[in-house]
C-alpha cells in the first residue's frame, strides 16, 4: 500500500498563520491610530459671574470700611465681597441693601439716608453663574420684634414680647412667617428665569441669642430670648424648605454660629447686642459684626462646592 504525503494541512496552517498576522497588524494599526488621535478637549466652564442679593445681614450694614454708605449702608467686607475677593469672578454685582424686603427685588428701594437703590433683580443676567440671597427678616418684622422684647427691668416688671405675640393661644408671628414662606419660592423661580444657569444659594440667618438669654447683658427676659430665637429658627426652616422645593441650596449659618451669639464677649461674638461695639467693628445692633461676616464665608463657599479660605 502506498501513502501520499499529506500537504493540504501544512498549507492550511500556513494560511492560518498569515491570517493571524494580518489581523494582528490591522489591530496594531487601529491601536496606533487611537493613541495618535488627540483627545477631544472638554468645553471650558462658563466664567464666574456672581450676584449678591439681600438685606442688611447680607450687606453687612455699616461694618467698616463701607462700600456704599448713604443708600444701602453696604460694607466693603460683607461676605459677598470677601467671596469675590477670593474667587476673582469675571463680574461681581453686589446689590445687597440695608432695610431691604423681597418687594425691593422687583421694585426700587428708597435709600436709608438718601438716593434710591435699583430693583435687585436688575443685577441678574443670563450669564450669571452664582447668586447668594439673604432676605426675609424685614418682611416678617424681625428687628421690630427684637426691639419689642427689650426689658431693662427684671422679669415680671414690664411686658413680655412672647406674651404679646401669643395672646389667645395663637402665635401671630409664627403665622406671619408661615404665610411669608412661599415668597422664598417665588424669589428662587424669578432668579432662575433671569439667570437660568446660576447656582442659587439661599443664605439663612445666624444664631442670634443663646438659650435662656443673658439678661441684663442683653436686656431680654429669658422667655423672650427663647421666643426671639425660635422665631428666627422658624424663618430659617421655612427658607430651607422652599430652597429644597425649588431646587436651590440652603446655607445654614445658624449652626456654625452657635456659641458666637450676642451674649458672648467681644472676642467671641459674631453678632452684636443692643449696644454695638467699635472693638468688633459692628455698628448696627442685632446685626453681624466683621467676624460674623468673615466667618460666614467658608460655609457659603462649601455650599457652593467651592474651596473655603482660612478664617480667623
Amino acid at each position: 500500500m502506498c501513502y501520499r504525503p499529506v500537504t493540504y494541512g501544512v498549507k492550511a496552517v500556513s494560511m492560518q498563520k498569515r491570517s493571524v498576522r494580518s489581523r494582528i497588524t490591522a489591530l496594531l494599526g487601529v491601536t496606533t491610530l487611537v493613541v495618535a488621535t488627540p483627545l477631544t478637549a472638554q468645553a471650558a466652564p462658563a466664567p464666574l459671574v456672581y450676584v449678591a442679593m439681600g438685606d442688611s445681614f447680607a450687606a453687612g450694614s455699616l461694618v467698616l470700611p463701607a462700600k456704599e454708605l448713604l443708600t444701602c449702608a453696604r460694607s466693603a467686607v460683607n461676605y459677598a465681597s470677601i467671596i469675590a475677593g477670593k474667587l476673582q469672578p469675571a463680574a461681581f454685582r453686589d446689590v445687597t441693601c440695608g432695610a431691604a424686603q423681597t418687594t425691593h427685588f422687583a421694585n426700587p428701594q428708597p435709600g436709608i439716608i438718601t438716593g434710591t437703590a435699583a430693583p435687585q433683580y436688575n443685577a441678574l443676567s443670563p450669564d450669571t453663574t452664582l447668586v447668594t440671597v439673604g432676605i426675609g427678616g424685614n418682611d416678617i418684622g424681625l428687628v421690630g420684634l427684637a426691639v419689642s422684647c427689650v426689658n431693662l427691668l427684671p422679669p415680671g416688671v414690664g411686658s413680655s414680647c412672647k406674651a404679646a405675640n401669643t395672646a389667645g393661644g395663637v402665635d401671630k408671628l409664627a403665622q406671619k412667617i408661615d404665610a411669608f414662606a412661599p415668597t422664598y419660592g417665588t424669589v428662587i423661580e424669578e432668579i432662575r428665569q433671569r439667570a437660568p444657569q446660576a447656582k442659587i444659594l439661599m443664605v439663612g440667618y445666624p444664631t442670634g441669642i443663646k438659650k435662656g438669654g443673658c439678661w441684663p447683658v442683653v436686656p431680654v427676659w429669658s422667655v423672650d430670648a427663647d421666643y426671639l430665637q425660635a422665631s428666627l429658627t422658624r424663618l430659617n426652616l421655612r427658607m430651607a424648605e422652599q430652597a429644597r422645593a425649588h431646587g436651590a441650596t440652603y446655607v445654614d449659618l445658624a449652626t456654625p454660629s452657635v456659641g458666637h451669639d450676642m451674649c458672648k464677649g467681644a472676642a467671641t461674638r459674631w453678632i452684636e447686642g443692643l449696644i454695638p461695639s467699635v472693638v468688633t467693628n459692628g455698628i448696627v445692633p442685632l446685626h453681624p459684626n466683621a467676624a460674623g461676616l468673615r466667618n460666614a464665608v467658608p460655609t457659603i463657599l462649601a455650599a457652593a462646592g467651592l474651596p473655603a479660605p482660612t478664617t480667623a
